[in-house]
């Protein structure tokens, strides 16, 4: 059986790919756990100063309550970008996408709906490398040499 032997370009392009891969991952699961967890103790900031008034209309509760429930699905969201990147991600993006049009309805934060664009297109990133990466990884994670 004759050894085949990968070009030191491709192996270079396949290990940045698994490093951006997990950088994504990474971020993508711990800040949403942490800014999560922060919605019930707001030491960062007072977390109902980002949200829309329309939102307590639409769901009639107190703004804290409101941001409890925002809190339980970042970590959820987080969790689940941890177990199943390429699902997670896309539960980040969408999450996003409400989080900048909630921005949006407010004055004065469209600063920080720009930023939180950034960070959807750096969720649709990590999905598209979730596609190719995810399966390897958890090949590895689970002792299997098969891809899922």
């Amino acid at each position: 059986m004759a050894a085949t032997t990968v070009p030191a370009a491709a192996r270079r392009t396949d290990a940045s790919t698994h490093q951006a891969f997990l950088l994504l991952r990474t971020i993508f699961t711990v800040a949403p756990i942490l800014f999560g967890i922060d919605k019930f103790t707001n030491l960062l900031t007072d977390w109902t100063h980002y949200l829309a008034p329309l939102a307590t209309d639409i769901i009639p509760v107190s703004p804290q309550m409101f941001m409890y429930g925002v809190g339980v699905v970042e970590i959820i969201a987080g969790i689940v970008v941890a177990l199943r990147p390429r699902l997670g991600s896309l539960v980040v993006a969408v999450w996003l996408v409400g989080i900048i049009v909630n921005l949006i309805l407010l004055p004065g934060f469209f600063d920080v709906g720009l930023r939180d664009f950034g960070l959807l297109i750096g969720a649709l990133a990590l999905n598209r490398l979730a596609a190719t990466e995810a399966p390897a990884w958890l090949a590895r994670t689970h002792g299997s040499t098969a891809a899922h």
